[in-house]
């Protein structure tokens, strides 16, 4: 027999105020008092334990924090005091951001050469 739900409809709200401050789910994890995995569980469409509210709840955060971390790089442009290391390290570990982008191309690739006599 399988526990109980720990689920309120309460903790979207909460997850949502976190994150609108810049919270990880690790951070939000806490706060609702849930291991990280439960929280993906909830949020996967293949788990047996999905919950659709919460999910896109957890989208939506996840949204928001970004929009939060890039509001503090943008007002913070004139503040020496800011520590942009951390700030785009920040970015780059949790919302993909990368230094470059790269392009890999596989197949064949023919080339011509055009000669005019």
């Amino acid at each position: 027999m399988a526990r109980p739900s720990k689920y309120k409809k309460e903790m979207c709200d909460i997850l949502i105020d976190e994150m609108k401050q810049g919270a990880s789910i690790e951070e939000v994890a806490a706060v609702l008092d849930l291991s990280k995995a439960t929280i993906y569980d909830w949020s996967n469409e293949e788990s047996p334990r999905y919950n659709k509210e919460f999910s896109n709840a957890l989208k939506r955060g996840v949204e928001l924090s970004q929009y939060w971390w890039m509001r503090q790089g943008r007002v913070n442009l004139q503040n020496k005091d800011f520590n942009y290391t951390g700030w785009y390290m920040n970015m780059k570990n949790r919302f993909g951001w990368k230094d470059k982008n790269e392009t890999e191309v596989k197949g064949d690739i023919t080339t011509r050469q055009l000669i005019i006599e």
